[in-house]
C-alpha cells in the first residue's frame, strides 16, 4: 500500500497502527488523513474540545489527582488522595488533549498538556518507577506486592498510550521519554528469572504491543506476550476469584468472558493485538469466536456489556436485567477497541457494525449533551420513586467527575480520536466504516484518492460522497450497509455507463471499483424506519416486551416526553400499528417516534399515608384467571436513548412490554 507523504506539523494520529509485517487487512489512515468536519460527531467533538477537556483538567486539580504527582515528586507536600489508580485519570487526559492537538492546534491545550506532563515526569523516581498514589501510601519493599489490586501496571499501560499519542499526533516524545523508561525498569523487574506475577487489571497489554508498534522496541512485544501467556492460572487473588481478573482459564482456553468487564474487554483487545503482530492466526480465531459468543449471550440491546453490579462484572449467559444493569460507560469503549482491532484484521463489517452500535448507544449515553456530565453507569430503565443512593446511580443523572472517574477521560480520548475510526484503507482504496460530515484519504498507485462525506447521519440515511481527487488508475470505495438496513441503494451517476444509476445494496460491504473522477458523487441511501426488536427468549428480563430501534439509534420512552399524568412504568405498546416520525427541536434536534399502545391499570399502592390498608388489599400477587385488566388506549414518544437525563431525571425505559391478551 502506498503511504501518504507525512504532514508538515501535527496531525490526528490512529490510536492503534499495527507495524507493516501485522496480519491485517486493512489499514488505519495515515495521520491526518481523516477529519470529521460537522453533523452528528462533529458537534459532540466540538463540545468535547472546548469544554469537557478544560473542565477535566479542573476536576484533576480539585481532585487533588494532580497534586499526588506534585507530592510524589517533593514539590508539595500532603497526604495522597483518591483511588490507588488515580494515575490513570491523568494519562487518560492526556492522551485525549494530544488527539486534539492533532486535530488542531491549540496554545492553551498544548500549554496545559506541557505542563502536566512536567508534573508527571517529576514525580518518576531514577529506576523508572511511577505510580505517586503508590509512592505516597507505600514502601518501596511494597512495589509489586499486590498485582491484583494496586493497578501500578494498569496506569503504567495508560501512560503509555498517553505517550504514543502525544507522540504520534501532538509532535510532542516527552511522555515517551518517561514511558521507555517505565519499559526499561518493567523489562528488568518482569523479564527473564524476574517477577511472574500478571496484571490484575489488564490494559497494560495492548499498550505494550502500541509501544513496540512506534518505537520498534521488541521488548515492549515480548513483555505482552509474557503477561497473556502468564494468565490464568489462578495466579491474581482468591477474593472474589481469579474469574473477576479473568485468570481462571489461560487465554488460549476461555469460551466466554466473565469477570470484570472492562478487564475482560481490554485483555481481549489486547489479546487480539498480540494475534496481529505475532501472525497468529489461532488466536486471532480464538478472539473472533469469543466476540461472537460475546454478543450473542452477553450484550444489551444497546450494545452494553456487563450486567452485575457487584464487581463491576459480566453475568451469566444471558442474565441482562434492565433497571440493574450496569452497562459501563468504560466497557462500552473496551468493546470498541476490541471490535476495531478485529475489524484491521479481519475486515469484517460486522465488526464496523458492532462498533456503530457501541458508539451510539453504549458510550454515548455515558456523556451529556453538553459533553461536560458523565453517566458510570448506562441501566436500560428508571422506576419511579428510584431513590438516588450509590454515587453511581443513574438516578442522580450524569455526573461532572466520580471517585472512580474512569469513564470521564475515557469518553474524552474515544471521541478526541473519533476521527481515525470512521476509515481505513488496502492498496486498492477507501473503506468507509462510519458515516460522519469530513475528509478522508488514502493514495492509490502514488495517487491521492480523498473524499468529502456530508451526512445527518444517524438521525437521516442519506450519505452524500464527494470525490476530491483521484488517481488516475482504478480505486476502490467501499461502503458498509449496516445489518438493519434492509432496502439500501446506491446513487452512482458517473459509474452508469449509461445503465440506470440506482443500483440496490444487501447489508455488507459493497465496493465501487472503477476510476474515479474528481467532483462527482455518489449517494448511499440508508432504509431509517422504525423497527421493534425482540431479545431471545431467555432473557427473561425482557421477556414479553420489544425494542424500538431506527437506523443505529435504539429508542427510550422518557417520562418528559409523555403526555398526561401515564408514566412510562404502565406503558405497553402495538408492534403492529405504524411509528410515526417526528424531528425536534429538543436534544439538538433527534427524530422522535410515536408508538401507539396503551396505559396498564397502576398497581394499588401503598403510600404510607391515611387509613392503614387491610393486607389482603396490599398483597399485589393474584391468582391467574386467563383474563388481563383492560388498558386504556394511550400513545408514547421515544427518543434516542443516549439522550435520556438530558432535561430532567425520571421513569425512562428501552424495553416495552406488550400487552397481555390472555
Amino acid at each position: 500500500m502506498t503511504q501518504q507523504p507525512p504532514p508538515a506539523g501535527p496531525a490526528l494520529a490512529a490510536p492503534v497502527r499495527p507495524t507493516p509485517s501485522a496480519r491485517v487487512r486493512l489499514h488505519p489512515l495515515t495521520p491526518g488523513a481523516a477529519r470529521i468536519d460537522g453533523g452528528f460527531w462533529g458537534l459532540r467533538q466540538q463540545r468535547n474540545r472546548r469544554d469537557a477537556l478544560r473542565a477535566g483538567h479542573e476536576q484533576l486539580e480539585s481532585s487533588g489527582t494532580l497534586q499526588n504527582f506534585r507530592i510524589a515528586a517533593g514539590t508539595a507536600e500532603g497526604e495522597a488522595r483518591g483511588m490507588i489508580f488515580q494515575d490513570s485519570d491523568v494519562y487518560k487526559w492526556l492522551e485525549a488533549v494530544a488527539f486534539e492537538l492533532g486535530r488542531e492546534d491549540d496554545a492553551d491545550l498544548r500549554r496545559l498538556m506541557e505542563k502536566v506532563t512536567a508534573t508527571v515526569a517529576a514525580a518518576q523516581q531514577e529506576d523508572g518507577y511511577l505510580n505517586s498514589v503508590h509512592q505516597l501510601r507505600h514502601s518501596l519493599e511494597e512495589r509489586y506486592t499486590n498485582l491484583a489490586w494496586n493497578h501500578e501496571l494498569y496506569c503504567y499501560g495508560h501512560l503509555m498510550q498517553a505517550a504514543v499519542a502525544q507522540s504520534r499526533s501532538a509532535g510532542d516524545d516527552a511522555l515517551l521519554q518517561v514511558a521507555l523508561r517505565i519499559l526499561d525498569h518493567l523489562t528488568r523487574v518482569f523479564g527473564a528469572a524476574g517477577n511472574e506475577g500478571v496484571p490484575g487489571h489488564p490494559e497494560i497489554e495492548m499498550a505494550l504491543v502500541e509501544l513496540h508498534r512506534e518505537t520498534g522496541r521488541a521488548d515492549a512485544l515480548d513483555l505482552a506476550r509474557s503477561f497473556l501467556e502468564r494468565r490464568g492460572h489462578a495466579t491474581t487473588s482468591k477474593d472474589p476469584g481469579p474469574g473477576y481478573f479473568s485468570d481462571r482459564v489461560p487465554v488460549r482456553e476461555a469460551t466466554t468472558v466473565e469477570g470484570h468487564a472492562v478487564r475482560a474487554l481490554y485483555l481481549a483487545a489486547g489479546a487480539t493485538d498480540l494475534a496481529i503482530e505475532d501472525d497468529d492466526a489461532e488466536l486471532l480465531a480464538h478472539e473472533q469466536r469469543l466476540f461472537a459468543t460475546t454478543l450473542a449471550t452477553k450484550t444489551y440491546v444497546t450494545g452494553g456489556m456487563g450486567s452485575r453490579w457487584d464487581w463491576e462484572a459480566f453475568g451469566d449467559p444471558f442474565e441482562l436485567g434492565t433497571d440493574r444493569g450496569y452497562a459501563e460507560t468504560c466497557a462500552g469503549i473496551a468493546a470498541v477497541q476490541w471490535a476495531w482491532r478485529l475489524l484491521l484484521a479481519t475486515g469484517d463489517e460486522s465488526f464496523a457494525d458492532a462498533i456503530d452500535r457501541l458508539l451510539h448507544n453504549a458510550v454515548l449515553p455515558g456523556v451529556s449533551l453538553a459533553g461536560t456530565e458523565f453517566f458510570y453507569v448506562n441501566s436500560l430503565q428508571l422506576r419511579e420513586g428510584a431513590i438516588a443512593d450509590e454515587g453511581r446511580s443513574i438516578a442522580h443523572g450524569r455526573r461532572g467527575w466520580f471517585d472512580c472517574a474512569c469513564c470521564p477521560p475515557n469518553v474524552m480520548r474515544t471521541l478526541a480520536s473519533l476521527d481515525q475510526y470512521v476509515a481505513t484503507s488496502d492498496e486498492a482504496g477507501l473503506q468507509l466504516h462510519l458515516y460522519a460530515t469530513g475528509r478522508y484519504s488514502t493514495q492509490v498507485d502514488g495517487a491521492d484518492f480523498a473524499i468529502e462525506v456530508a451526512t445527518d447521519y444517524p438521525h437521516d440515511g442519506t450519505v452524500r460522497i464527494r470525490v476530491l481527487a483521484a488517481p488516475s488508475a482504478e480505486a476502490g470505495l467501499t461502503l458498509r450497509v449496516p445489518a438493519w438496513a434492509d432496502g439500501a441503494w446506491l446513487e452512482d451517476p458517473a459509474g452508469a455507463d449509461g445503465q440506470d444509476a440506482s443500483t440496490p445494496l444487501s447489508p455488507g460491504a459493497h465496493t465501487v471499483r472503477r476510476i474515479f473522477a474528481t467532483g462527482e458523487e455518489l449517494v448511499l441511501e440508508l432504509p431509517m424506519s422504525a423497527r421493534f426488536v425482540t431479545a431471545p427468549h431467555r432473557v427473561d428480563a425482557s421477556r414479553g416486551a420489544v425494542a424500538l430501534e431506527r437506523g443505529p439509534l435504539v429508542y427510550a420512552l422518557e417520562q418528559a416526553d409523555q403526555e398526561g399524568e401515564r408514566t412510562v412504568d404502565d406503558a405497553l405498546v402495538d408492534p403492529s400499528a405504524p411509528v410515526r416520525e417526528q424531528r425536534i427541536d429538543a436534544l439538538d434536534g433527534v427524530v422522535a417516534l410515536d408508538v401507539a399502545g396503551w396505559a396498564a391499570p397502576p398497581p394499588s399502592t401503598v403510600s404510607g399515608e391515611g387509613d392503614v390498608p387491610a393486607v389482603t388489599q396490599a398483597w399485589p400477587y393474584r391468582a391467574w384467571s386467563g383474563t388481563a385488566s383492560e388498558p386504556t388506549p394511550h400513545t408514547w414518544r421515544a427518543i434516542p436513548y443516549y439522550a435520556w437525563a438530558n432535561r430532567e431525571i425520571g421513569p425512562m425505559r428501552v424495553w416495552m412490554p406488550l400487552r397481555d391478551r390472555s
